[in-house]
């Protein structure tokens, strides 16, 4: 008898529950849309930062990039080179930059578009970044072996390891060293540097002081010929003299 009971009652259950199920799922909570991006969170989180988020921070770039972020469409790059990538430089790299080539700096490690990993396996050089000059805009150069993908600024190359975020809009790559930009950092002008100082001791030309105390004087010359005349007059004199005696004898 119980069995009859129960089977009925489980049939009419079974038959209710399509019926139910949109109603259950009507009445729960959508997920939360995602918030904006936060770039210094991702920094934070990975640790090893704290100098790019000051650098950042200074040049007020990283209100820049969060707002232009949250309004693009296609989406950015960022080459994040951690705090010994930074200390590996000499010190004056980064303090004699002016306020304006600091801000090169960070909008070189920038990229106006996302790219993957396997992007870069692909992309047409040189890729534009964010920096510019009066030469116009400065680009990255990628290269690869195999999946191994490397980044080339014509003053430096590194290798592209691990990616601290790589979901669209926003794909944040970790860099072992600080991409130097060659309008920064390129090697100096061969006209700049000094020319070389010569071994050899130069002869010494004679100064006119040395001419004229070698040279003789006027009045000197003069004291000659005038000497000279009175002994040709004297041995005339003194011959004539002889002849006039011969003959008288």
């Amino acid at each position: 008898m119980a069995l009859t009971t129960t089977t009925p009652l489980a049939l009419i259950l079974l038959t209710l529950i399509p019926f139910l199920t949109p109603q259950i799922q009507a009445q729960a909570p959508a997920p939360a849309p995602s918030g904006p991006i936060n770039i210094t969170t991702i920094f934070e989180k990975a640790g090893q930062y704290n100098f790019l988020i000051r650098l950042l921070n200074e040049t007020q770039q990283l209100t820049q990039i969060q707002t232009q972020l949250n309004s693009t469409s296609e989406g950015f790059t960022i080459f994040a080179p951690t705090d010994n990538a930074f200390q590996n430089l000499p010190s004056e790299a980064i303090n004699d930059l002016s306020d304006q080539q600091k801000v090169q700096l960070i909008l070189y490690h920038v990229t106006p578009k996302y790219y993957s990993l396997s992007d870069f396996l692909t992309v047409s050089n040189p890729v534009r970044t964010q920096a510019s000059g009066k030469e116009g805009n400065w680009g990255l150069h990628f290269t690869s072996q195999g999946n191994q993908v490397n980044v080339s600024t014509g003053v430096v190359t590194v290798p592209i390891n691990n990616a601290l975020r790589q979901q669209f809009p926003l794909a944040v790559y970790q860099l072992d060293k600080v991409l130097l930009p060659s309008e920064l950092f390129g090697a100096k002008s061969p006209s700049s540097s000094p020319a070389p100082k010569s071994s050899k001791t130069p002869s010494k030309t004679p100064s006119s002081s040395d001419v004229e105390r070698d040279a003789p004087s006027p009045a000197s010359s003069k004291k000659d010929d005038s000497a000279a005349g009175r002994n040709v007059g004297f041995g005339f004199v003194a011959g004539l003299g002889l002849i006039c005696m011969g003959v008288l004898l």
